[in-house]
């Protein structure tokens, strides 16, 4: 069986794509190629992305919302299973952390999967690239002091280049770390800590759907000429 039997999800490794469409009875099997994905996938790296100091600077936006934290988490129409999970950080500028995201523009700076330059059309542009027929996003804004968000925001660029599998334990990791947030499980699944995070306090949630057809690659091509000066 190969890649091609599982719905197509650029975010996904074949392996990931059988857990999260995988619903048989035998809980055991889920646990032991758990396991297994985990020992493969900590063996592969993460290939390195660093912007230039310049274009960092150039690209730096700084909303006027409130500070807050935003959860997205990709879900799959047809099994329900999470596919995906990238977190919006607004404090002293807005950033995205798209850990082993497949989403990215050419004059969008990016560090280790952190993406600089977060305007609302660049957050439109996010969630039209994931929302799709075969997908739809959960949107969860959670309002934070600016100390927590710039903490967040801290840790996140810290992280590192996150290996293909790794998004929700690194967002997991980046999350745990910061006070109020340390009951987060930690864990692979997206839709699992999705619906952790939905449960703390002032959480707003939204779904958000797309009947566009699922070619997220046309969807790259289009907002990158958008983007072009």
């Amino acid at each position: 069986m190969g890649c091609r039997d599982f719905d197509r999800n650029p975010d996904l490794s074949c392996t990931d794509q059988f857990l999260n469409n995988h619903t048989g009875p035998a809980i055991m099997i889920r646990k032991f190629l758990a396991l297994a994905v985990l020992l493969v996938l900590s063996a592969c790296g993460a290939e390195p992305t660093w912007a230039p100091d310049e274009a960092v600077k150039a690209a730096r936006f700084v909303s006027d919302e409130p500070p807050s934290i935003t959860l997205y988490t990709v879900i799959n129409v047809r099994s329900g299973a999470g596919a995906h999970s990238g977190l919006l950080i607004n404090g002293s500028e807005r950033v995205m952390f798209d850990p082993a995201g497949t989403w990215g523009l050419p004059r969008l700076p990016e560090r280790n999967d952190v993406h600089y330059g977060m305007t609302d059309k660049m957050v439109n542009f996010y969630i039209d690239y994931h929302a799709r027929e075969t997908f739809y996003v959960i949107e969860q804004k959670l309002p934070v002091s600016a100390q927590t968000a710039e903490l967040v925001m801290a840790r996140a660029k810290a992280y590192g280049a996150v290996p293909k599998g790794f998004c929700t334990q690194s967002m997991a990791t980046v999350l745990r770390g910061v006070p109020g947030f340390e009951g987060l499980p930690q864990t692979f699944f997206p839709k699992r800590f999705s619906e952790a995070f939905g449960k703390m306090p002032g959480v707003v949630t939204r779904k958000i759907t797309d009947d566009d057809a699922d070619k997220n690659y046309g969807v790259l091509l289009v907002q990158a000429r958008d983007t072009a000066p």
